[in-house]
């Protein structure tokens, strides 16, 4: 007695769903002896045989249909695979070359070191959250000397927007060393990589909805400028702690000067570093002479800010 033998189900990943596995007339026709369990993880891995092809249309395939060996061939055509041991999915003389799936609105693009990443869009977009926040996602990048206050401004700043229902983040630049950056030193190269992290970061958060609060030094002009360039014009609201140098010392809550000055600490802003001032940013809040506002009043000249340019209502 002779035992049927059941079909094998459909494959299950992305574009490959609706493809029958194991042996089928389809791949004899393609000049396969049989197609196999196909992953986009094990063609990932062989991607140095893959040469993405674009195509005029793309292919629409019913739910639970039969691909025959003319829809294959519209998505795949054979080459002549070369030897890679991570070809080891693909039985034959020949492997699948992508299609392009741009017209289906997934695009291929490499960006840095990052090879072949699509960008997922949601249907749920900046807008709709800042609706629902009732508030402008934004970032309020706080800049100045070791010792300016930016941590306490930040702190106060929070504590103010939360008081009016607002909902922010503060990114500080000790904490952060903590954990996300953590590998960083505090050489140039090193710095700027730190306040490109961060800006990434605060990017995330503004495109959230939450207005984002970052304390850092950032003494760099083109490490702030390249944040800003990050972000959509009017996310990016610079503000500068303008306190002197000498009343920053005389300060010294970590006593980071004092080290600094005996040599403990080498390459320390404003010691033996240079701190460059924003040149053009939205708020400078300055202490003139022994004049010194408070923390409080000093969050609240920026929180002015936002309420006169719409920040704090949808």
């Amino acid at each position: 007695m002779t035992t049927a033998k059941a079909p094998r189900p459909p494959c299950r990943s992305g574009v490959f769903r609706n493809i029958v596995c194991g042996p089928s007339p389809a791949a004899e026709t393609l000049g396969f002896p049989r197609l196999r369990g196909i992953s986009v993880a094990g063609l990932h891995r062989s991607r140095r045989n893959l040469v993405l092809r674009a195509r005029s249309k793309p292919i629409k395939v019913k739910e639970n249909a039969t691909v025959s060996a003319s829809l294959i061939d519209d998505w795949f055509k054979p080459i002549t695979a070369k030897e890679d041991s991570d070809a080891g999915a693909f039985s034959g003389s020949a492997i699948f070359v992508f299609s392009s799936l741009s017209r289906s609105g997934i695009n291929m693009s490499n960006v840095a070191n990052s090879t072949n990443i699509m960008w997922h869009d949601c249907p749920i977009q900046k807008q709709d959250r800042q609706q629902l926040l009732q508030q402008k996602g934004c970032v309020i990048w706080l800049t100045g000397l070791s010792g300016s206050g930016k941590s306490t401004i930040a702190c106060a700043l929070s504590r103010s927007l939360h008081s009016k229902g607002k909902l922010s983040y503060i990114l500080d630049g000790d904490n952060i060393r903590h954990g996300l950056n953590q590998d960083l030193s505090f050489r140039a190269e090193d710095r700027s990589e730190n306040i490109r992290r961060i800006g990434e970061v605060a990017k995330l958060f503004a495109d959230a909805g939450v207005i984002c609060i970052t304390s850092l030094i950032s003494p760099y002009q083109k490490d702030r400028d390249a944040c800003r360039a990050l972000m959509p014009k009017g996310d990016f609201i610079e503000v500068f702690i303008d306190v002197p140098l000498h009343v920053c010392e005389a300060r010294d809550p970590k006593g980071l000067y004092k080290l600094a000055r005996a040599g403990k600490i080498k390459g320390f802003t404003g010691i033996d570093d240079p701190y460059e001032p924003p040149s053009s940013c939205e708020i400078v809040l300055q202490q003139k002479g022994s004049n010194c506002k408070s923390p409080s009043d000093m969050a609240e000249e920026v929180i002015s800010y936002l309420e006169e340019n719409g920040y704090l209502r949808a």
